[in-house]
């Protein structure tokens, strides 16, 4: 008896470890606390892209996943494709930038 109630005590030892290892966010996911913390980056990086003189007008898409900002869109100039990865380095919560901005 003694060591049917180990066998069912390890047993649901492995049945917990297992299930809370299901609710482990997945790779390539986001926990919902990353997710508005990626929403409030994307935010202040677009303020901040509105905000600079040099990138004013022009249609940068800003979009973050797990604190890299991915940047799109187009730019005149050599200059502002480098300066939209500055503002968007420079912004609190960034880890790292991806900048596909097509210089027309």
């Amino acid at each position: 008896m003694v060591g049917t109630n180990r066998h069912k005590v390890a047993l649901s030892i492995v049945a917990s470890i297992l299930l809370l290892s299901s609710c482990a966010p997945m790779e390539g996911r986001e926990t919902a606390g990353e997710y508005v913390d990626d929403a409030t980056i994307s935010t202040k990086v677009k303020a901040e892209l509105i905000e600079s003189q040099s990138l004013k007008g022009f249609d940068i898409h800003v979009e973050t996943m797990q604190g890299v900002v991915q940047l799109s869109g187009f730019v005149a100039t050599p200059q502002q494709k480098i300066d939209a990865e500055r503002v968007a380095r420079g912004v609190t919560g960034v880890h790292g930038v991806r900048n596909t901005v097509v210089v027309q």
